[in-house]
Formats: structure tokens, sequence, C-alpha cells
């Protein structure tokens, strides 16, 4: 859960500092302690101070993925841009939810939660840095999936967030994924080649082939020979 100093907290609820220290004193804010008992304010505080959830009882949710644990630092990169982005813009976020893993996979936990949420009309809207975070293909499909139970993936398009090396994985991942499927189809030509059955079918089918061929070429020769004869006959007659 992100941490404010008061400056911030202050900053982002709209008051002055002296405001802040006067609601900690009457217990309307109560600000947390760190160890040097320094004042300081949680996300959860702030939102449930601003009011959580909108106002038709559904809630804001941010949502940040990594492709890989060696990642994660990038997860914290995510969730600040976006509280800042929603804070600067007045929006109480109600829950953080993030996966570690592919863009392609879908069966991310955190990812199959927050859908199942939103197919639960609970979620308002979604925010994500950039599209592929939420998901890498089929983005248009989640997108109007939302729409239809009323609610909303927001897309702040912050390019640092989607690196180029994720998506040449994920095309790696792909291709992976048809060519281990070549060694199964070449297999299958195998065990076809060496089905007796099916070699002698194919033998049977080769000599009617060949047999109709040579009634053809016979039918068309014999057709030539009456051709001919009917030719010379009209000619000697005609003497």
């Amino acid at each position: 859960m992100k941490k404010y100093k008061v400056g911030e907290a202050a900053e982002i609820l709209d008051v002055s500092v002296a405001t802040l220290q006067r609601w900690d004193r009457e217990g309307k804010l109560k600000a947390e302690r760190s160890a040097t008992n320094r004042r300081y304010y949680t996300q959860e505080q702030l939102n449930e101070y601003l009011g959580a959830a909108s106002n038709d009882g559904r809630i804001n949710v941010i949502y940040a993925r990594v492709s890989s644990a060696w990642t994660s630092d990038d997860l914290a990169k995510q969730e600040n841009f976006l509280l800042d982005y929603c804070n600067a813009n007045g929006i109480t976020v109600s829950e953080n939810m993030s996966d570690i893993g592919s863009g392609l996979n879908f069966n991310r936990p955190e990812w199959n939660q927050l859908l199942q949420k939103v197919e639960d009309r609970e979620v308002n809207k979604i925010y994500v840095t950039h599209k592929d975070r939420f998901v890498r293909l089929a983005f248009d499909w989640f997108a109007n999936f939302c729409k239809r139970h009323g609610s909303e993936i927001v897309v702040i398009n912050n390019p640092a967030t989607s690196p180029s090396q994720e998506l040449v994985d994920d095309l790696v991942s792909i291709i992976n994924l048809f060519s281990s499927r070549l060694p199964g189809l070449r297999r299958y030509k195998a065990e076809i080649k060496n089905d007796q059955e099916l070699e002698a079918a194919e033998q049977v089918a080769d000599t009617e082939v060949k047999q109709a061929e040579k009634a053809k070429k016979l039918m068309l020769s014999e057709k030539a020979v009456s051709q001919e004869s009917i030719t010379v006959g009209r000619k000697l007659k005609s003497r």
C-alpha cells in the first residue's frame, strides 16, 4: 500500500497541512506514525475519506502486470503511476490488483478475479497504463465484455510500462506453441505412411485409376477407328 507524507496527502485532499494536523488531533482523519514519529497517510485512508466507492456502489480498480519475477519492480512503477494519475484527477481507487505472467496467459489469478468482479457488476472503471498490461491479444473483445457489464477499461498510455522485450518474448511463445506441434504432425504422417491397410487401399485406388485411364484411351481409339471407317465408307459410296 502506498504511503504519503502530510504535504502529499494535503495536496491530494485539497486542504492545507495545518488542516490535516488539526484533523489528526480531532480524530477526524487520524494519521499513521512512522518509527521516527513522523505523520503519514496510506492510500486506504485517503480512499476512505474521499469515498472509495462510486455513486452507484461500484469500485475503481487499478491493474498492473509484468511478465516475469525479475521485472517485478516494474509493478510498483505501474501502480505508482496509476495512483498518481487517479489522485491528480480526483479519482478514488478502491483496489490494487496485479499479476506476474504473460499477457497471453488467460489463467492469471487476479486478472480472473477482476473479470469476475466485472461480471458481477461490482466494477466501475479499470485503470491500466497500457493495453497490453491488461491482455496481449483480443483487447477489444475484453473491453466490450466490460462495457456490456457496465464497466470501462481506461488506458493511460504510458509507453514506458510496455517493454519491447516482453513483446518479443510473447511472440517467441506463440512461435514455440505452433512449432511444438510439428513433430506430432510429422509423426502422424509417418504413421499414415506405415499403415499397411491404408497403403493397400492406396494401391487398389491407383490400380483402378490406371485401369480407368486405359479404358478411356481404348474407347477413344475405338471411336477414332469407327469414325475413320465411316469416312472411308462414304468415300467408296460416292464413287
